[in-house]
């Protein structure tokens, strides 16, 4: 977090450059006319001298010249000190020995590597993500931090290390019902993220736009476990639907034939068709049947 002997952005106000620009070519070429108007002895020392301060004083309103182009700024300092932020457009005049440093004001992108990290289990997986962050203090971005461009990409990395030992990968028995993860709660994540950058970047004056996770998966040593693990649970999902279904189906069946006296069945009849009928709706297989040509107890 920034202290209270932050550097906190100045904004200076410069001169109109186009006015500046006339007023130097003028001077210039008056101090052309009085020079020349000295050395030929047509006139004392005092036009010569004069038409010599027109002269440097035309040079000044020259070489105070500079040009912003839009979201973009010049730092301005003087022996090391500093005097203010312009952030005009267009052809602007400041006194000649400020020193003008340009700094693009536009949205830049960092794409982080891809980082093997600990999830919240501890289980390695890989995670990447895109951000989309700009200049917003000029003066923190210069004098509090070394290179804001490296600062960016350093405390990035360890905020997205950070994020993904908050969460686990997927959801699970040894997890409460409705906790985030990684892979099911992008959104809430990707907030996440973006708060944790700006706290991370606030020291160098830049704001986040925009984070999301670009890319998120197991850790190869892994990888395959973990399928093998979702496809476990994937069928023992679908297994407990078929059995419940099954169930439900069985037990219609024998009410029907109750209710409708079709045909009377004793405790042992039933268990044998519940039996059959569980066999046949929950095989992964297509059934044999087979003919009884004799009685149920034969």
């Amino acid at each position: 977090m920034p202290t209270a002997h932050t550097r906190r952005e100045i904004a200076f106000s410069s001169t109109n450059g186009y006015l500046a620009a006339c007023a130097g070519i003028v001077m210039m070429l008056g101090a052309v006319y009085l020079i020349k108007m000295g050395i030929d002895a047509t006139a004392g020392l005092s036009v010569l001298f004069g038409g010599m301060l027109l002269g440097v004083i035309g040079a000044v309103c020259l070489f105070g010249l500079y040009m912003l182009q839009p979201n973009e700024s010049a730092i301005l300092t003087l022996f090391g000190k500093y005097i203010g932020t312009d952030r005009s457009e267009g052809l602007r005049w400041a006194f000649p020995l400020y020193v003008k440093r340009r700094l693009s004001l536009r949205a830049r992108n960092f794409n982080a590597p891809t980082l093997k990290v600990n999830d919240k289990r501890g289980n390695p997986v890989e995670i990447s993500a895109a951000i989309v962050w700009r200049v917003r203090d000029t003066a923190q971005a210069v004098f509090e931090v070394d290179d804001f461009d490296r600062y960016v990409s350093i405390q990035a990395e360890a905020a997205l290390r950070h994020l993904a030992s908050q969460y686990a990968y997927d959801e699970g028995e040894d997890l409460p019902e409705g906790e985030t993860t990684l892979r099911a709660g992008m959104d809430v994540v990707a907030d996440a993220l973006k708060c944790e950058l700006q706290a991370r970047f606030e020291a160098a004056g830049v704001e986040v736009l925009d984070a999301k996770l670009t890319h998120l998966a197991y850790a190869p040593e892994i990888a395959q476990v973990m399928l093998r693990r979702q496809q476990a649970e994937a069928i023992i999902s679908a297994r407990a639907k078929i059995v419940h279904g099954a169930v439900s189906m069985v037990e219609a069946a024998l009410k029907g034939l109750s209710e409708r006296g079709i045909v009377e069945l004793d405790d042992e009849r039933k268990a044998a068709m519940v039996s059959n009928l569980l066999v046949v709706l929950c095989s992964d297989k297509e059934t044999q049947p087979i003919i009884n040509t004799g009685t149920l107890y034969n």
